[in-house]
């Protein structure tokens, strides 16, 4: 039986060299990780231990302690394509901490049924497609949006209302 292979380093897209040993193919929630035993595309175990928690993209490349590099491909997986009022429609998706992946026509977002009816009433055209999903980076560069929990783990106490409060007195001034 072969040893596992390790990978600890990862090389973004376009800043790595080479042909890959091997590849590894992830949907959107498997690229999020720090520390994760995977089968690779040969069927060959792959070990990732990484010093972070990071995203990888479509393209990056990890690298083993053995010095292979293996590549990381999006996986296809249940999205929604979205076409109508971008700038509009997009404004909503974003108010809800929802990753997007823009094109100049439309809008992708991964499977979601109220999403779905909240867009169709705003007037989108809203189609099931099946792909791979790369959204939009966070706001300052990062690979990744955070939703709800701004990406702390469990272990850092942070929450705050996502209410929004109205005055809706009336009267005299």
């Amino acid at each position: 039986m072969a040893e596992m292979m390790i990978a600890q380093i990862r090389h973004a897209a376009g800043q790595w060299q080479g042909e890959a040993a091997d590849s590894l193919v992830l949907d959107y929630e498997g690229r999020f990780l720090r520390r994760k035993r995977v089968v690779m595309a040969s069927g060959a175990a792959l070990l990732i231990d990484l010093a972070e928690t990071i995203s990888l993209g479509a393209g990056d490349a990890l690298e083993t302690t053995a010095g292979a590099l293996i590549e990381i491909a999006a996986a296809a997986e249940p999205l929604l394509m979205v076409k109508g009022d971008l700038v509009r429609l997009a404004w909503h998706i974003g108010n809800r901490h929802t990753p997007c992946q823009i094109a100049d026509d439309h809008l992708l977002i991964r499977e979601d049924h109220v999403l779905a009816g909240m867009l169709r009433q705003l007037g989108a055209e809203v189609t099931a497609r099946c792909a791979p999903f790369t959204p939009e980076g966070g706001a300052y560069g990062h690979g990744r949006t955070m939703g709800h929990d701004h990406g702390h783990s469990h272990s850092q106490s942070h929450s705050h209302s996502h209410t929004h409060s109205h005055d809706h007195r009336h009267g005299r001034g």
